[in-house]
């Protein structure tokens, strides 16, 4: 099944983008979603994940993820990270490959467990819901590690999974650009814009977006065809770069920036091709201001109001990380005012309620972690910033120019959106496999 998707990739790019239509129709977001997620859980079961297709199908349902909370098809709304839970189990269970054995990330999930113990909710509130609104998303991390943890994963195998990841995004990008009203009807200032993002949280759009448009250069830029014409791969590069600029969510789109300079620089010392250095940045900087100059013109100026930290007046804006490095002081204090377990998980949120402060939902998973899990929570911190550092060491250029990316994404997503969406701690487990050039 992966191998006829891989070799029929424009077919079903083009499948994708009509499913991006259909999701405009009431009657289509909820069957799609019930049917998509028992589809990928039953291909990997029915498979015996015999050629990583647990890897390659979990990859296509965090790409799905926000697509399906955008059209409200997910059952749940965490699904997308539970299906992948589900899913690189199953692939534990039933795979050919014995699993690595380690004891880093069985006893990181139970350290994020005992945070669960000073759990508090105002009345009426639900303990569930809290639990798992912020702690889903790093168990989902910790699961994905175990799975990955110095698993042996061909290079195919990572072009095959980052496609399928892919796919959803061309279904999400043609639902937003039907749902787009016309830009007359659009207030264009100094912050993110729901209407350009189909209605959606623009912070996830845009990281999701901004990683697609990494996958699609790093195939070009590693001569690898994504629809088989080098032409329409660049159009479409500057289609998803043009829509995440549009969501005026800067997060995810600078940290695919900074992830494809970081990729690109490595990729070009394990070519020892340094004449291209500055071949790419000439293209890649004529791409991105031919993209940047229509962009600015769309929205008549207000893009670049946005990226230089002004407001729709063009005035300078005191706080340029919008409140987060407020809220990330107050989680630092809740962090001293218990700095053992922490104040629970969760309860972060309700302090800050209390307090007055209507924006209390951290943004940043490391203060999320320190505050609410203490040191036990710095601690768990600090392993999952180290392992997959010392794993580096033992790479190549080229391994390493794909696994740093893959740890960065992960690094500057948690600081910005915090574990949302199934996304960062996927890009984490990554970047702790074992990487072979050997292809079948």
């Amino acid at each position: 099944m992966i191998k006829f998707v891989t070799d029929n990739k424009l077919a079903f790019i083009a499948i994708h983008v009509f499913i991006g239509f259909l999701a405009t129709l009431p009657f289509f977001p909820s069957l799609f979603g019930y049917i998509i997620i028992i589809a990928c859980v039953a291909a990997v079961l029915f498979s015996d994940n015999r050629n990583e297709e647990a890897f390659i199908i979990a990859a296509y349902v965090v790409g799905l993820e926000v697509f399906l909370r955008m059209i409200k098809g997910a059952p749940l709304f965490e699904t997308g990270k539970y299906t992948t839970i589900v899913i690189l189990f199953l692939g534990m269970v039933n795979g050919p490959t014995k699993q690595k054995l380690t004891l880093s990330f069985p006893v990181y999930l139970m350290l994020l467990l005992l945070g669960i113990v000073f759990t508090k909710v105002p009345d009426g509130e639900s303990i569930r819901k809290a639990v798992a609104f912020n702690l889903s998303g790093p168990f989902m991390l910790g699961v994905s590690a175990i799975y990955f943890y110095k698993r042996s994963i061909k290079l195919k195998e990572v072009y095959n999974a980052l496609f399928f990841f892919l796919l959803p995004v061309f279904a999400m990008i043609t639902f937003i650009y039907f749902r787009t009203p016309s830009f007359s009807e659009i207030a264009f200032g100094g912050v993110s814009i729901g209407e350009t993002s189909g209605g959606f949280g623009p912070n996830q759009v845009a990281t999701i977006i901004g990683f697609a448009a990494f996958v699609i250069g790093f195939f070009m830029l590693t001569k690898r065809s994504l629809t088989g014409f080098f032409i329409l791969d660049a159009i479409i590069l500057m289609y998803f770069t043009y829509r995440g600029l549009l969501t005026f969510s800067r997060g995810g789109i600078l940290a695919a920036g900074i992830c494809f300079l970081v990729f690109a620089f490595l990729y070009i010392i394990h070519k020892r091709d340094y004449a291209k250095i500055f071949q790419y940045a000439i293209v890649g900087g004529v791409f991105l201001a031919g993209v940047w100059l229509y962009t600015s013109d769309v929205t008549g100026g207000m893009i670049d109001n946005r990226y230089s930290g002004r407001n729709a007046r063009g005035i300078k804006k005191k706080d340029v990380t919008a409140g987060r490095l407020e809220l990330f002081t107050s989680q630092l204090s809740g962090f001293t005012d218990t700095p053992i377990f922490g104040i629970g998980v969760g309860n972060g949120k309700y302090k800050r309620f209390a307090e007055g402060d209507a924006k209390g939902t951290s943004h940043n998973e490391v203060a999320r972690l320190i505050e609410e899990h203490g040191l036990i929570g710095l601690f768990a911190l600090t392993m999952l910033i180290f392992i997959p550092i010392f794993h580096f060491f033992r790479l190549d250029f080229f391994q390493r120019a794909i696994l740093i990316s893959f740890y960065l994404f992960w690094f500057f997503t948690i600081n910005h959106s915090a574990m949302r969406i199934a996304f960062p701690g996927f890009m984490y487990a990554l970047s702790l496999i074992n990487l072979r050039y050997e292809e079948e």
